[in-house]
């Protein structure tokens, strides 16, 4: 059998359907379970949405309208409450001079994901599933950790988000554990939206999305920011005057932005529409309107991160601890232990930003905010919720039922999460936060490389593989962005000032590069570095980039 699939990779030409060019994709396959299944499984899409198939112009509304929806999903990632307050600590650390590391962190970001949507489509599998066929168990196994340790500390940004937001709302009436448990059982209700059809749950998300720009936008408004210095800081790439500081909030940035288990999400929502794969001129359609898609949504997440960032620039930037004291007192909006009495920088957070709003502003800011962050966290804790079960699905091949599902899924979040909210004081959360930043930075070699290397080998994606061009460029990319993020990590790592920590972090640190480093190896073979094709599982010299289909799974069925 294995011989024969061997013999069928090795093909030069591809088969004709009527009359059609159809790609070789049995290859990669979705694995069969290895029980048979009496009903049929599925996540997120049950019913697939249909692509209109009489329209014959070059680019066609109706078209675009059908594909949309995977790709503003997607774009809830750059806009759930740790990239938000990402974007306020560096308008009051840096005003509007780290804006061009904040547009450069999102093309690279729509970047990666137009890799993710492509493997979605061409394949017809997710970035997971093609892990489980692709990598050996105890690699898979690793990466699915790996992944999962993303996706929680995610969950537990976007829950504590959503937490945060209730607690302003009712004035502080809601503690913090009491909020956490709230979004979770709302979670839970609006997770089941699909039921009344995939269009009605992407219409949800879209309100959800809607409410965040007006609320933003209401507060990018009130604060009326000076248009010609946001713009130098969007488009020079300079920051003058910035020390350390700045510098690890520049970090900090393109931690928040790109963030791992996305790729796994925007790879599996792809799949949500009626693409014949075999029709070569399809897939090709299919990945042109996901791109455009997909510029359009991040275009609006850039633009609603921009309002945040000029809000804390404009309000915040120079300002002390006695300022706001001095604010707010003629409020009374400001808790007696907020902040200090000094003459220090003002260190704000999601909670501490709307109090202040409210106390330049007025408390209908502080509330529109809090409006805001809560549409953040409850949409990004859905996608977080599908993020996890596509890749629980795709890296154990689990087939459980759709409840069970969403219930482990969201029961491994809760627990720390709940934790975190008993014993941490609202007004003290951003240790955590700087915390599940690094957690999440350190994470993303685990999206990066696999994607890279399955979207570059001919085997998988046959004509749609990448170019010489996108090898290069993606390989650049996913350097750069691991080495900032790592520096992040050492940052963060070395503030820790203990020798016993030091020593835990460098054995640790050691077992992950080597990991990193093992993950690289299969990527520099799949973009043709064949010097380092070696050892016994790599006999098939004529084509170096489907080494890794003579290993696939023997424990798949």
């Amino acid at each position: 059998m294995k011989a024969e699939q061997d013999e069928d990779l090795l093909e030069e030409d591809s088969p004709q359907e009527n009359g059609a060019e159809t790609n070789q994709y049995s290859s990669v396959s979705p694995p069969s379970s290895p029980v048979a299944q009496d009903e049929p499984f599925s996540t997120y899409f049950e019913d697939k949405v249909a692509i209109p198939d009489n329209v014959s112009q070059m680019f066609s509304f109706r078209k675009l309208w059908a594909f949309t929806g995977p790709g503003f999903l997607m774009s809830i990632a750059y806009l759930d409450p740790g990239n938000i307050e990402s974007d306020l600590q560096s308008g009051a650390k840096a005003g509007y001079k780290l804006l061009w590391i904040l547009l450069g962190a999102t093309i690279i970001g729509l970047l990666l994901q137009r890799l993710a949507a492509r493997l979605g489509v061409v394949t017809g599998m997710h970035l997971a599933e093609v892990c489980n066929r692709q990598y050996s168990t105890v690699p898979r196994v690793m990466l699915w950790v790996m992944v999962e340790l993303a996706i929680i500390g995610s969950d537990m940004q976007e829950v504590i988000g959503c937490a945060i937001a209730l607690n302003l709302l009712s004035v502080g009436r809601i503690p913090l554990w009491a909020g956490v448990l709230i979004t979770i059982t709302d979670t839970f209700v609006f997770l089941f939206l699909d039921k009344y059809g995939l269009r009605k749950l992407e219409a949800f998300f879209g309100f959800l999305i809607t409410v965040m720009a007006l609320s933003f936008g209401y507060e990018y408004v009130v604060a009326a920011p000076d248009q010609t210095e946001l713009l130098k800081g969007m488009f020079i790439p300079y920051c003058a005057g910035c020390g350390s500081v700045q510098l690890e909030q520049a970090v900090g940035i393109v931690g928040a932005v790109i963030m791992p288990h996305n790729i796994y999400l925007h790879s599996a929502l792809v799949k949500s529409r009626d693409i014949d794969r075999k029709n070569k001129n399809e897939v090709k359609e299919a990945n042109k309107y996901y791109f455009i898609e997909a510029t359009i949504a991040l275009f609006i997440s850039f633009l609603i991160n921009v309002f945040v960032v000029a809000v804390f620039a404009e309000a915040f930037y120079g300002k002390t601890n006695n300022d706001m004291n001095q604010k707010c007192n003629e409020t009374g909006l400001l808790p007696s232990d907020l902040f200090p009495r000094n003459n220090e920088t003002l260190q704000v957070d999601i909670y501490k930003g709307g109090i202040v709003l409210g106390c330049i502003f007025g408390p209908a800011a502080l509330y529109i905010w809090a409006i805001g962050i809560l549409a953040a966290g409850q949409s990004s804790t859905m996608t977080g919720t599908y993020s996890g079960q596509f890749v629980m699905e795709g890296f154990l091949n689990l087939r459980w039922s759709r409840f069970a599902r969403v219930l482990l899924t969201r029961s491994i979040a809760i627990t720390p999460t709940l934790l975190v909210a008993i014993f941490q004081d609202v007004k003290h959360l951003t240790g955590m936060n700087d915390f599940l930043n690094v957690l999440q930075s350190m994470q993303l070699p685990f999206a990066l490389i696999p994607i890279l290397t399955f979207t570059s080998m001919k085997s998988i994606m046959n004509d749609f593989a990448n170019g010489m061009v996108w090898k290069i460029s993606g390989g650049i990319v996913i350097l750069v962005v691991c080495a900032i993020n790592m520096y992040f990590v050492v940052v963060y790592v070395t503030a820790l000032h203990s020798v016993l920590l030091y020593v835990l972090a460098a054995l640790l640190s050691f077992a992950y590069l080597c990991f990193v480093g093992y993950l690289a190896w299969h990527c520099l073979v799949a973009l043709g570095i064949s010097c380092l094709d070696f050892g016994s599982r790599m006999q098939l010299s004529r084509h170096t980039d489907i080494y890794l289909l003579t290993d696939m799974d023997t424990d798949t069925g």
